[in-house]
């Protein structure tokens, strides 16, 4: 299994970057985790639709070779911490290289979220890109102590 989380901004305060490396250090060797930051195109000399159909181009070129792309979106389903870990789960038997993918400040475009298998959405509250990038991995860690009755989860 491989997860690669692809992000656009690569603005984040210190606080959220060491956040970020506290759980990514956490989490097995076997998940092959990577984060893939990307620049965000947002230019005041272009429109927010241009912008996200530039950062599409560099998001799935990011993804390539991926079997699963899930995109973030504040309409998307929701996910519990339990039905998460058992979605990483299957993810493990079955060999997926997934690539999660959290957009810049425009969001995603409408054809790349077409392009993706799956799209969730973190919280009905609004969250900055680097809380959601810190909330994400923090949960894959959590879907991890689920499925190894780690005590870090506690129902």
């Amino acid at each position: 299994m491989r997860i690669n989380l692809i992000a656009i901004g690569k603005k984040m305060p210190d606080w959220i970057t060491h956040g970020i490396e506290h759980y990514k250090k956490q989490l097995p060797k076997n998940y092959n985790f990577t984060i893939t930051v990307l620049e965000s195109q947002n230019r005041k000399s272009i429109s927010a639709e241009n912008t996200k159909n530039l950062e599409e181009k560099l998001i799935l070129d990011a993804a390539s070779g991926s079997t699963l792309l899930i995109a973030f979106d504040e309409l998307g389903k929701q996910q519990s911490s339990k039905e998460l870990s058992k979605s990483i789960e299957k993810w493990q038997l079955e060999g997926e290289s997934v690539a999660m993918i959290i957009g810049g400040a425009d969001g995603l475009s409408s054809e790349l979220k077409q392009k993706c298998n799956l799209i969730w959405s973190l919280s009905n509250l609004t969250l900055t890109h680097s809380m959601a990038r810190l909330l994400l991995v923090e949960q894959l860690y959590r879907g991890h102590s689920l499925m190894t009755n780690h005590p870090y989860h506690r129902s």
